[in-house]
């Protein structure tokens, strides 16, 4: 049987209605994905800022570090000083004037955050309104510390480190350059200064029982001394160091919200405790197994204590100058109260 014969111009007529629809498409889909990508890259570039880095230079992400800045009666100049040192955008900031200062230098402190153009923009500073009363060696200054952690796990849901600061602290180093410094770190590090070897510590702190009036009146005043003494305690050890720290959003969420009852019997022992600061994170922290391996034996702080008992700062000068450029790569320096702005 004989085929019919077809034209070859007809067999060519689906071509070129296919070919314009399969270009039409294929333009669609990139100018799809094309918009999708700018859109996206456009309303998160502050976010995204760290890939771009990795991607571009091969630089780890920059972390983000979270201050508390805190003081009394008469530094609302020195925290706004020490704020201003320390001031990165992609930082976050709490500062806390204790109930002793007045609601005036306090009121005078947000203003001047409100002022500043650049945290508006960034919004990434707090000041707490209601303040806490702070006695000078009690465990109120660990409540203030906690409360402080706890707006900043609630407002700021990605930071790194924490870092405690007073108004007699200033930074060695930039803000960039300790940025660059913790973006190489592992992000479980914990540093702060600890031992179990407490010595006469036992004694002078471990041993007496205080009360601070701090936590039941408004007025403050010093701490009062028990006259029993307590034994040492025997489900856990005793651990003291420095009250400076840098600690990671991981163990501090464990001390806010404990999932276990670690963190709440510690702080119910340190309530009755000389200058608890000295202690509570560090004895929280060495005895849990999930922590106790990810400390780091520093406050990264330079400090020149005076003659024993070496309890304030010394008034630093030139003939110290050397020391702290070699104790570089130290962040912080602790100047004592007494030395003007």
């Amino acid at each position: 049987m004989k085929k019919p014969h077809i034209s070859s111009s007809l067999d060519r007529t689906w071509l070129p209605p296919l070919i314009s629809i399969s270009l039409l498409s294929l333009l669609i889909i990139l100018t799809v994905t094309f918009s999708h990508s700018r859109s996206s890259s456009s309303s998160s570039d502050f976010t995204v800022s760290d890939q771009i880095l990795d991607s571009r230079f091969g630089q780890p992400a920059l972390p983000r570090l979270a201050y508390l800045i805190s003081g009394t009666k008469g530094d609302g100049a020195r925290v706004k000083r020490v704020l201003q040192a320390v001031y990165h955008p992609m930082n976050y900031y709490v500062l806390h004037l204790d109930l002793e200062a007045s609601d005036g230098e306090r009121l005078e402190l947000a203003k001047y955050v409100k002022s500043e153009k650049v945290i508006r923009d960034f919004k990434n500073v707090m000041v707490i309104g209601k303040a806490d009363l702070v006695t000078y060696k009690g465990p109120t200054m660990i409540a203030a510390t906690l409360h402080a952690v706890a707006i900043l796990l609630k407002q700021a849901k990605d930071w790194d480190w924490f870092i405690n600061l007073s108004a007699s602290d200033y930074p060695l180093m930039s803000q960039d350059d300790i940025l660059h410094i913790f973006s190489y770190l592992p992000k479980y590090l914990n540093f702060l200064e600890h031992t179990s070897s407490i010595g006469w510590k036992e004694y002078q702190r471990a041993r007496p029982i205080i009360i601070d009036p701090g936590l039941y009146h408004p007025k403050k005043s010093g701490v009062f001394w028990a006259k029993e003494k307590r034994s040492m305690p025997a489900s856990f050890k005793l651990f003291m160091g420095s009250a400076w720290v840098v600690l990671t959003r991981s163990f501090l969420e464990f001390c806010i919200w404990g999932w276990d009852n670690l963190p709440r019997t510690l702080l119910m022992y340190y309530t009755n405790f000389l200058s608890s600061p000295e202690g509570y994170f560090h004895s929280v922290i060495c005895n849990h197994k999930d922590y106790q391996n990810t400390t780091v034996n520093h406050d990264l702080h330079y400090i020149r204590w005076d003659s024993p008992p070496k309890q304030h700062p010394m008034t630093l000068t030139l003939k110290h100058f050397d020391d702290m450029v070699s104790s570089v790569p130290l962040l912080l320096v602790s100047l004592p109260r007494m030395i003007p702005f």
